[in-house]
This record gives structure tokens, C-alpha cells and sequence, in this order.
């Protein structure tokens, strides 16, 4: 029988250094621990997306902006995985990369959170809402059309802060990163799926490594969970087929269950967002990575076939 290959100890993790990305790189070192026997130490990073606060991350280069620093540290054998938020991560990695694993989802929803109003429908007419994610402003055009949306930049704490200093009537951000940090009583209202599609992989952790290290991979996966992994392919399938790695609004929320996969999928026009919505539901069985993959492809081909393709900023 052949050794198993060897892994290297401690395990150097490559992470962002706000506090959301710190507790979710203590999580995982935790769990190393924990689950697998492994010793594993941080490696805090600023990042290009941390470092521009002051554009919208579709103006200066997109998603990859936050993850470049982490995998320079990977490759030049500073560190030996990264933890990323899911939907941080490009559609396609770079040649050498994989994914190991997919975490145990946290609450993919959408928060509203307001030191005055309840939910988005108690906002007062022209109320003043915080967000740079071009799929928020979409989505919530397509619930009221009389909102001003201003943009928000910045970590969790920052953004709250700007709220609580009455820069913004309400902001929105993922419920995740809110519940991960203890912070889950500033959530006034969590938008159903119905209302705001989330982000193909938001809330889930995944983890990223060298694909040579053979022994870390295999142990990773073992941390994986199937129902948040099949359905976060099928996610980022809908998001790479009409080109990811371009700035649009694009929504895909998909939730696995008993070997049925549910996946619901919107579109907004890249440069005109009071344009109206282009969405699809799919459902089908789902067994393996194969057909999730295979569900988010028809979605991004339904999604075109509706008249999305006008919608995108550049070729799919």
C-alpha cells in the first residue's frame, strides 16, 4: 500500500485580515484541529480589493481583487490554503488552483439593516439605501423604484458605522458575515429568496490550494459538505457560462435536498439597472457535481434565451 502523501505542519493559512475574514480563518484552523489532528497558524494579507474603497469593485477589477495576495502567498510556498468567502472567489482559477472544499453553508439571505425601519417597504419614499454589489441595486429597484442607492464600500464594521452615522437611511449585506461575527441583532429583516436572489456562493467558505498538494487536498475534503458544494456548481456554473469574470448583476441561489436541486437565477441589465428583471427557476434531480453543473448551464442558457443576452456588459 502506498504512504499516504504528506502534509505540512503547521498548515500556514493565507487570509484577509478584516475581522470577518480572521474569524472565518480561525474557523478553519479550528476545525484542522479539531476534525482532522492538524496544527495550522495565520497569515494575515491586505488585499488590492481591501486596499480601493473608494470605487465599486465592477470599476477596478471585479472579484479577483480580493483573492490575487492569497494565492501570490500559495504559490511562492508562504502559505498552504486560503479561506475565501465563496463568492469572493473568480469562476475560474488560475492554472495550478483548485478548490478543496466547499464548507457547511451559513445563511446565504440578504440583510436590511436600519436603526429606524423594519424592512425595505417601511423605507420612506426616496430613502437612501447603501450598497456597491450591482446585484443588490438591481434587485432592489425591481422592489422599489423610488430608492436612492448610493455606494458603500469598505469591511463589515465600516459599513456599519457609515449607517450608524446617518450616511444612509438602511444598507444591505449578506446575513453571514453578520451571524459569523455575533452581530446578528443588527439584522432588522432578512429578504426571502423570492425578494433578492443572493450571489451565486455566498455565505459558504471554501478553500483553496496548490493543486500539487496532493496530501492537504485529499485531508481538506474531508471538511467538504455535499449539500452546500452541489449547489454552490450550480451557482458559479450560471455565473461562469455568461462570463463571470465581467461586472453584471447576476444572481443564482440553488439548495440541494434529498437528491432535488431547486435553482433560481436573475439577471439585470449591466448599465441601465431600472431595466426589469430577467429570471428563471429551475428544478431537477441532482445527484453528482455533473448534473449540478448541468442545471446551472440550462439556467444560463434560459436566462439568455429570455432576452438577457442584451443585458450583459460583454460577450458570453
Amino acid at each position: 500500500m502506498n504512504a499516504a502523501p504528506s502534509i505540512s505542519v503547521p498548515v500556514v493559512i493565507a487570509t484577509r485580515e478584516s475581522r470577518l475574514a480572521l474569524w472565518q480563518a480561525e474557523h478553519v484552523r479550528d476545525r484542522l484541529r479539531d476534525e482532522l489532528g492538524l496544527s495550522a497558524s495565520l497569515l494575515g494579507m491586505t488585499t488590492k480589493g481591501d486596499q480601493i474603497l473608494d470605487r465599486a469593485l465592477s470599476k477596478v477589477g471585479g472579484k479577483g481583487l480580493f483573492v490575487k495576495e492569497l494565492e501570490t502567498a500559495l504559490e511562492s510556498g508562504q502559505a498552504h490554503m486560503a479561506v475565501h468567502s465563496l463568492k469572493d472567489v473568480p469562476m475560474e482559477l488560475p492554472e495550478g488552483f483548485v478548490l478543496a472544499a466547499v464548507l457547511e453553508r451559513e445563511d446565504p439571505r440578504d440583510a436590511f439593516v436600519s436603526p429606524h425601519y423594519a424592512d425595505v417597504a417601511s423605507l420612506p419614499q426616496g430613502a437612501c439605501v447603501g450598497t456597491s454589489s450591482l446585484r443588490r441595486v438591481v434587485q432592489l429597484l425591481a422592489l422599489r423604484p423610488d430608492l436612492r442607492i448610493e455606494p458603500l464600500r469598505g469591511n463589515l464594521d465600516t459599513r456599519l458605522r457609515k449607517l450608524d452615522e446617518g450616511q444612509f437611511d438602511a444598507i444591505v449585506l449578506a446575513a453571514a458575515g453578520l451571524k459569523r461575527l455575533g452581530l446578528g441583532e443588527r439584522i432588522r429583516s432578512v429578504f426571502t429568496p423570492e425578494q433578492m436572489i443572493p450571489a451565486a456562493g455566498q455565505g459558504a467558505l471554501g478553500l483553496e490550494v496548490r493543486s500539487s498538494s496532493a496530501g492537504l487536498l485529499a485531508a481538506l475534503q474531508r471538511l467538504a459538505h455535499l449539500p452546500s458544494a452541489l449547489a454552490t456548481q450550480a451557482e458559479r456554473e450560471v455565473s461562469r457560462r455568461l462570463g463571470g469574470s465581467c461586472s453584471m448583476p447576476l444572481a443564482a441561489h440553488a439548495v440541494w435536498h434529498n437528491g432535488q436541486m431547486t435553482l433560481n437565477a436573475a439577471l439585470g441589465h449591466a448599465t441601465q439597472p431600472q431595466q426589469p428583471l430577467v429570471k428563471v427557476a429551475l428544478q431537477a434531480a441532482v445527484a453528482d457535481a455533473d448534473a449540478a453543473l448541468a442545471l446551472g448551464r440550462q439556467a444560463a442558457e434560459a436566462l439568455l434565451a429570455q432576452g438577457g443576452q442584451a443585458y450583459l456588459p460583454c460577450s458570453a
